[in-house]
């Protein structure tokens, strides 16, 4: 997997120190996010940091990213520090589960582009088996955590598979998260749903829901999705 820099528009991210390097599905989560009025962000499971990132480049927000590995804190700091916006940045080294214990802060937005493996087989790569198996960061636990971690009225954002987002969704709504926006996406116009992009809140609401791909028949990508990461990809 390519560990160049990987450029943006308006920031570069370093990404030889992760374990699991920028991926569309960070780059989707992160363009697909409204920011709207929100103060306060937190990005869970931060890696590189490119969704906080991101996420400072459309808002004025204080973000915090927390990150249980050590090498991708030190890159996120890196990455934060050569920003336009590392003043409103902050990596926090440690567990969502001990965080949401002693955090006095509540989050406007919480993001997260988290580890989905239930029990697939593992990886060579113990860093990258953490980012990408839920050993350490179980569905339920991040739940858990936005529910301790959210503002009332606050909103919680997440990528995930097909499948893995239908259990997800499940959870969330038995310890009163609502779905409140949805988003289909395909690789291709001909293809199945992918990935899902979910937006919760904590108050029950209608959800307003769409679909989208990235590549048409011929391979080019759609009006959607260039729409959608324009104010991103060098390419747009």
């Amino acid at each position: 997997m390519d560990s160049s820099p990987f450029r943006f528009k308006q920031f570069v991210v370093h990404q030889d120190k992760c374990a699991m390097k920028i991926s569309t599905d960070a780059v989707l989560l992160g363009a697909w996010v409204k920011a709207g009025h929100a103060k306060k962000i937190l990005d869970i499971g931060t890696g590189t940091g490119v969704i906080a990132l991101m996420l400072a480049q459309k808002s004025v927000a204080l973000i915090d990213a927390i990150e249980i590995d050590s090498e991708s804190c030190t890159q996120a700091r890196h990455n934060f520090g050569n920003s336009p916006w590392k003043g409103r940045l902050r990596v926090i080294h440690g567990y969502l589960q001990e965080y949401k214990k002693n955090s006095p802060i509540k989050y406007d937005l919480i993001v997260s582009n988290p580890p989905y493996f239930d029990d697939a087989y593992l990886a060579s790569v113990e860093t990258r088996n953490i980012a990408k198996h839920n050993e350490t960061l179980s569905f339920d636990d991040i739940i858990s955590g936005v529910n301790a971690l959210l503002s009332e009225g606050g909103r919680f954002c997440v990528i995930l598979p097909s499948m893995e987002s239908g259990v997800f969704r499940s959870k969330a709504i038995q310890e009163g998260l609502y779905c409140s926006r949805i988003a289909r996406v395909k690789t291709k116009t001909e293809k199945q749903e992918k990935r899902i992009l979910m937006e919760f809140c904590n108050a029950l609401s209608a959800c307003v829901q769409e679909e989208f791909s990235i590549h048409d028949e011929s391979l080019q990508y759609t009006k959607e999705f260039i729409e959608l990461t324009k104010d991103y990809y060098l390419a747009f």
